[in-house]
């Protein structure tokens, strides 16, 4: 069980990368991305082909993170330029990526078992258990820290205010469109990563391995704040890596019970989503229940 554990952590860090491109979606553009599910399989196939052919890992990663960035872009540029409604828009690059992966990788699956890459580097250059873990934690801290000075920045305080209050952007001049296209194409970028180095890890790219990413970064999103809250970006972007970390060891528990199979994995993520949904609203209003149960034992004890 401890190394199902073990390995739902490292998976859920690689994952986290994915919850962070949709928090920057779905919480700070207020826009229903549905994108996602495409752009991690971009990424895993740009990657993969890469990797086939020789090409450095790092620079592999960097290729799907550009390419991810594109089909962010892509959608936004539907939405803005296009006016065609936001879910549907996505929901258009999301059908058009099906097929562009399929043409990216030539098959709907490409094996890296065979070839080097970031992982075989890391377990051959660092060694050990922990090696892998030790590296994505740094990883993805960095891409946290970067994320949040991003976010504090003018610019990123005008991208957060576009999902706030767009007309506030608008009346001081500031291209609104400009900010939801370059801040799909961020977390797209964030996604495709994801997807490249879960195919790395995993040893192939699949081009139906999308399916139900933005379930699960939604999952990851709501699991973290629900347990750590949101008051702050610095708060709320550790609390969406911490969901995802514990949306994977969730998942890696629920499928040791017996009567569950591998593929009631989407059913699972559904539990849990609604769970994380429902819970927090019927916790604070059993709270609140009692808050007015209390007042009205004290007004009593008063008149008494």
């Amino acid at each position: 069980m401890w190394m199902s554990i073990f390995t739902s952590v490292e998976v859920g860090l690689m994952f986290a990368l994915m919850a962070l491109g949709v928090y920057l979606s779905f919480r700070i553009l207020d826009f229903p991305d549905l994108t996602v599910d495409g752009s991690f399989v971009t990424g895993a196939a740009v990657a993969a082909i890469m990797l086939v052919n020789g090409v450095n890992p790092l620079m592999a990663v960097a290729a799907a993170f550009a390419a991810g960035f594109i089909a962010g872009t892509i959608t936004g540029l539907l939405h803005t330029v296009g006016g065609i409604n936001p879910l549907l828009s996505g929901i258009l690059m999301m059908i058009a990526l099906y097929s562009i992966n399929l043409r990216i990788m030539g098959a709907p699956n490409v094996s890296l078992l065979a070839q080097d890459h970031l992982f075989t580097w890391i377990r051959q250059g660092i060694g050990g258990t922990w090696a892998i873990m030790i590296v994505m934690v740094v990883f993805v801290l960095l891409v946290k820290i970067m994320l949040d000075f991003f976010l504090k920045t003018e610019f990123g305080l005008a991208l957060r205010a576009v999902g706030d209050n767009h007309l506030m952007i608008t009346s001081f001049s500031g291209n609104i469109h400009f900010y939801k296209v370059f801040g799909l194409g961020l977390s797209n970028g964030l996604v495709a990563i994801a997807g490249a180095l879960v195919a790395q890890y995993s040893g192939f790219a699949d081009v139906n391995a999308g399916i139900g990413m933005i379930v699960i970064g939604l999952a990851s999103v709501i699991i973290g704040e629900a347990i750590f809250g949101k008051k702050t970006i610095i708060r709320t972007t550790l609390a969406v890596i911490v969901g995802a970390i514990i949306y994977r060891i969730i998942v890696a528990l629920a499928l040791r019970v017996e009567f569950l199979e591998t593929g009631d994995l989407k059913l699972i993520t559904a539990i849990i989503v609604i769970l994380a949904l429902v819970l927090p609203k019927a916790i604070a209003k059993q709270k609140e229940t009692m808050r007015k149960r209390q007042r009205r034992l004290r007004l009593s004890a008063q008149k008494g």
